[in-house]
């Protein structure tokens, strides 16, 4: 579960009309793909986004992503969005509507209620090496057929510990890294996936890994295509 959340979540080509993001590339019809691979460089996923709506305002910018995640035999696992406002201090990824709307189309043939609280992933457009970024999570509470099953992801501790130079098929970047712990609560078995981010301007998630508890590498995860 976190690790699919992480794809979902990291996904600057700043608006013209307010210039809001620096980092996030929210132009409608830009588009993005990453790939996955595990510990073993074996293919896992590949996972197509695209800027499908701007909505902009007095107050600020929303955009919604819409994203398509394929398994490594190149077969649809999951279609949804989710939602990102932009203002002129940064970003704030919408957890609750990606949260929502990833489980309804995992349980669209059942009858079920989602009940949803947390606080949105905020990403400031003024980094710098050794700041701390504010924590976010979300609860997450299911009931079907007469069962409650709850769901609690924090992401915590996140931190941009430096620049480093990336190269990926898409291209060269210079990137902050972002560290965090990623924990999840799942019927009240807890489990916490370090990970690290790296976040260039003009582009947005470059690259991507998730490591196990004790800090082996588990997966990772770079921009393969990029065109706005």
């Amino acid at each position: 579960m976190s690790a699919l959340i992480l794809i979902l979540l990291f996904t600057s080509n700043a608006l013209s009309q307010i210039n809001c993001s620096r980092y996030y590339p929210l132009e409608e019809g830009t588009t993005l793909q990453y790939t996955s691979i595990n510990h073993k460089g074996k293919l896992e996923s590949t996972a197509d986004y695209i800027v499908s709506k701007v909505e902009n305002s007095t107050s600020g910018t929303v955009a919604e992503m819409t994203f398509n995640l394929s398994d490594k035999k190149g077969k649809e696992i999951m279609q949804s969005s989710y939602n990102i406002s932009c203002s002129d201090t940064g970003i704030k990824i919408d957890f609750q509507s990606l949260m929502a709307n990833a489980m309804m189309k995992q349980y669209q043939e059942m009858e079920i209620e989602v009940d949803l609280t947390g606080t949105d992933i905020e990403l400031p457009n003024d980094l710098m090496i050794g700041q701390e970024l504010m924590d976010a999570n979300v609860t997450m509470t299911i009931s079907m057929a007469g069962m409650n099953m709850k769901t609690i992801v924090n992401m915590m501790n996140r931190k941009v510990e430096k620049k480093e130079n990336v190269t990926t098929s898409s291209g060269s970047y210079e990137c902050f890294v972002i560290y965090s712990e990623n924990e999840s609560q799942v019927m009240g078995i807890k489990k916490t996936s370090p990970s690290r981010l790296w976040l260039t301007e003009g582009v947005g998630m470059v690259k991507q890994e998730s490591y196990k508890s004790n800090g082996d590498l588990l997966s990772t995860t770079t921009l393969t295509k990029f065109d706005n």
